[in-house]
C-alpha cells in the first residue's frame, strides 16, 4: 500500500474525522472508501458503464481488453 499526503481545507478534514469516528474505522480508511467510490473502483477494479456499445474494428479488442484499459487509464 503506498502512503499519500493530502491538503484539504479545515471544514472537510473535520467532516473527515467525524465520519472516521462514527464509523470506528480510521480516517485513512474513509479516505480510501470515498476514493474508490468517487472512481467507480470495486474491489480494485474499475467499472466499466461504456463496455459493449460499440464495436472497435479489431477482432481482438476482447483478448486484449485489460491491456487497452490499462493504457488508456495511464493517460
Amino acid at each position: 500500500m503506498r502512503r499519500t499526503t493530502i491538503s484539504m481545507p479545515d471544514e472537510l478534514a473535520l467532516a473527515v474525522e467525524r465520519e472516521a469516528r462514527r464509523r470506528s474505522v480510521t480516517v485513512s480508511e474513509v479516505a480510501r472508501q470515498a476514493l474508490a467510490a468517487h472512481l467507480g473502483l470495486t474491489a480494485g477494479r474499475r467499472e466499466v458503464p461504456f463496455a459493449n456499445l460499440g464495436r472497435s474494428g479489431s477482432k481482438h479488442t476482447a483478448r486484449r481488453i485489460e491491456d487497452l484499459l490499462a493504457k488508456e487509464w495511464r493517460r
